[in-house]
């Protein structure tokens, strides 16, 4: 390309200096870009080494829900200091009332260059939430989980774990027991396959009791939807285990009897973990928080025996720098369709 900005880590922008036009990437455009879970893991941890630096902006979510639960909505700001750009994702969720074949998702995330005052981007969300929110696993259970390691069990079939136990293989590649608790055949199969297509030689164990195999777990990565019958309680983990909070699975015990408690973001935690909250509504101290744990600046396991409890909540950062990602290779790819907004 020519006419393009030098970014602070040396990778080029993504729109033409003087070019005001937005390049619209759709589902099929960002499911076309071909990229690694080993360069989804390393843009994800930078970005949060990016925010624990101080370099980038994180503000808190905005979110709006109906009085009768049926939908939720989020808009979210934030600023890459590293990559140099701005971005706002926005995401609606309808039919919560609903089964998950009968539900609404929509996200979108839209990137600003904030060298040149240009737009990058503005593409479907999906992938990205799909690929970035195992990665945070992953990357939880790397720093998080208890030495020797070697079990994990993932609660939920759907788009979160479908993807969950290959990350967890890409950063704890000594696993060698893999389960998997659902109650979707589909969604069963479609962990299966995810995992024989990045892992060839791996299996995953389907199990059909949740507690007996949390028992059995070192890390447990509860992705469910809200209607999961699962509810694992503290008293079924084992001394050491590490449990990570992305959907439904796990009851509020594993957080209030946790012997350490470490979020992503404690703001967000309480914002959109209020089924983990206690009686009166109040939630335990958050020991540390991720980004913090990941630049080496606060402590995440102590002692090989605490029971971890960890709450994995996006941050749009993490959407921002792996959706700038995918803008590039989207440009070197010509992929997209440019549309003159502002004109």
């Amino acid at each position: 390309m020519t006419g393009t900005t030098a970014r602070a880590d040396d990778t080029p922008s993504d729109t033409p200096a003087d070019d005001k036009s937005l390049r619209i990437l759709s589902t099929s455009d960002v499911a076309g870009l071909d990229i690694s879970l080993a360069d989804v893991v390393g843009v994800v941890e930078q970005a949060y080494r990016t925010l624990a630096d101080g370099k980038s902006a994180n503000p808190r979510k905005l979110t709006v829900k109906p009085e009768d639960g049926h939908s939720v909505s989020y808009a979210m700001l934030g600023r890459d200091g590293v990559r140099e750009v701005v971005a706002v994702k926005t995401s609606y969720k309808h039919g919560l009332d609903k089964s998950r074949d009968e539900q609404h998702y929509y996200t979108t995330l839209t990137i600003y260059d904030d060298v040149t005052g240009l737009p990058v981007a503005m593409m479907d969300c999906g992938r990205i939430g799909s690929l970035r929110t195992p990665a945070v696993s992953a990357l939880l259970a790397r720093e998080l989980a208890a030495p020797g390691s070697r079990s994990a069990l993932v609660i939920g079939t759907g788009t979160q774990g479908r993807l969950a136990l290959p990350f967890l293989l890409t950063t704890l590649p000594d696993l060698d027991r893999l389960m998997v608790y659902g109650t979707h055949p589909d969604g069963l199969s479609a962990v299966r396959a995810q995992l024989h297509h990045h892992f060839p030689d791996r299996e995953v164990e389907v199990v059909d009791d949740a507690r007996k195999a949390a028992a059995e777990s070192d890390v447990v990565v509860a992705t469910a939807g809200q209607h999961t019958p699962a509810a694992v309680e503290a008293a079924h983990l084992k001394p050491g285990a590490l449990s990570i909070l992305v959907g439904h699975g796990i009851a509020p015990s594993t957080l209030h009897e946790a012997d350490r408690v470490i979020a992503t973001s404690e703001a967000q935690m309480k914002v959109t973990g209020t089924d983990m909250a206690d009686a009166d509504g109040g939630f335990p101290s958050v020991d540390a928080e991720f980004p913090e744990v990941v630049a080496g600046r606060a402590k995440g396991r102590r002692s090989a025996d605490e029971r971890i409890f960890a709450y994995n909540s996006g941050l749009v950062v993490t959407d921002i720098a792996l959706g700038h990602r995918f803008a590039q290779l989207a440009v070197e790819q010509d992929l997209g369709t440019r549309v003159s907004l502002w004109k």
